[in-house]
């Protein structure tokens, strides 16, 4: 279940693991915190994704699908303010 707080993207670029920071990225229109998650620790994936961004138009050339973020180590924030998904309401 999602969430109903909305995150703005302000707040979303300041999650990006420094001073403390949780680690959040978006995902068509949904915020999620992958603090937790191994492939982050360093603070980038792969070498090519940043936390505090909006990673949608990324991940059709990733080598996997949105069920990644079904792992356990992600946690869903809550909806991506002006998104399109939420503003049709999740």
């Amino acid at each position: 279940m999602i969430p109903d707080k909305i995150i703005s993207l302000l707040e979303l670029k300041r999650n990006t693991g420094e001073r403390g920071a949780r680690m959040w990225i978006a995902f068509n229109g949904i915020v999620y915190d992958v603090t937790e998650c191994p492939k982050w620790r360093a603070g980038i994936h792969e070498f090519l994704h940043f936390p505090g961004q909006d990673l949608t138009s990324e991940l059709q050339d990733a080598p996997h699908a949105e069920e990644v973020f079904q792992h356990d180590c992600v946690k869903i924030i809550g909806k991506l303010e002006g998104s399109n998904d939420q503003r049709s309401n999740l």
